[in-house]
């Protein structure tokens, strides 16, 4: 991933794979090598009333034992899920195996992606959308929400680990995005995601407005997903305003200076 970004001349890249920590230490590693400073971070899954809701969290790195035990139980809870997508599609008649789905995941966090890709690989289906399109998303009969944290617990959750908590891609929420962050706002939420490849030009210009009118830091990223990704995004597809990066820093030396004192 890292030689992929020093191909696309990214300079700063952010590790925030869904729900684990881990992999960070072998890419700032990586990154050190090719000149690319390289952000620790996490994509923390909740579940609002009206659907799933992605924080992310940037600059974490939990100082006390209970909140990477709790880091540590969301992974588990995303292996549950995926066995549970999969009995899902058993009794749809398709008899997909578990253990091939672990198989592609590799090293990764196990998710819809591979299930979508082990029904690609059995004819299932013809594209790994169409995966998502008749199984696999919200509504669909395969489809399994997250259980677990509320995305104000998601936010909480990502202080506690001294990281800065940021509103994923809120133009693609299938709720009321603007309820729901006046809701995190008491939570202290940190920032939006407004630079989002599937995001509208309306959709990045309100976003921004709002971050502006709550002082609020306005991120953004390619969500980029692997080599075999969705087909929608490009690593590197996205170029922020000059000074977000430094918002960004002052904002998470802010959080570690009060988690010290």
């Amino acid at each position: 991933m890292l030689q992929l970004a020093a191909l696309r001349d990214v300079t700063v890249l952010a590790v925030t794979d869904h729900d684990t920590l881990a992999g960070h230490e072998e890419a700032i590693r990586a990154g050190e090598k090719l000149g690319i400073r390289v952000l620790r971070g996490i994509e923390v899954s909740s579940l609002s009333p009206q659907g799933e809701v992605h924080v992310l969290g940037y600059g974490v790195e939990p100082s006390d034992s209970r909140t990477a035990a709790r880091i540590g139980e969301l992974r588990e809870a995303r292996d549950g899920r995926a066995r549970a997508m999969v009995s899902k599609l058993h009794g749809l008649g398709i008899p997909l195996s578990y253990e091939r789905v672990k198989q592609i995941a590799g090293d990764a966090m196990v998710g819809r992606p591979h299930v979508a890709r082990a029904l690609l690989e059995g004819n299932w289906v013809t594209t790994r959308q169409e995966a998502f399109d008749i199984y696999l998303a919200e509504g669909k009969p395969a489809f399994v929400p997250h259980q677990g944290l509320t995305p104000a617990q998601a936010v909480d959750l990502i202080h506690q680990a001294n990281g800065i908590a940021v509103m994923a891609h809120p133009g693609i929420y299938v709720g009321d995005a603007d309820a729901l962050l006046d809701e995190l706002l008491a939570h202290q939420l940190d920032g939006v995601e407004v630079f989002y490849p599937l995001h509208t030009p309306e959709q990045t210009e309100h976003y921004l407005a709002f971050t502006q009118r709550h002082k609020l830091l306005a991120t953004g990223g390619s969500d980029f997903h692997g080599f075999a990704g969705d087909g929608e995004v490009v690593l590197g597809s996205i170029r922020l305003p000059a000074g977000t990066l430094e918002s960004l820093d002052e904002r998470i030396a802010r959080v570690r200076a009060a988690a010290l004192n």
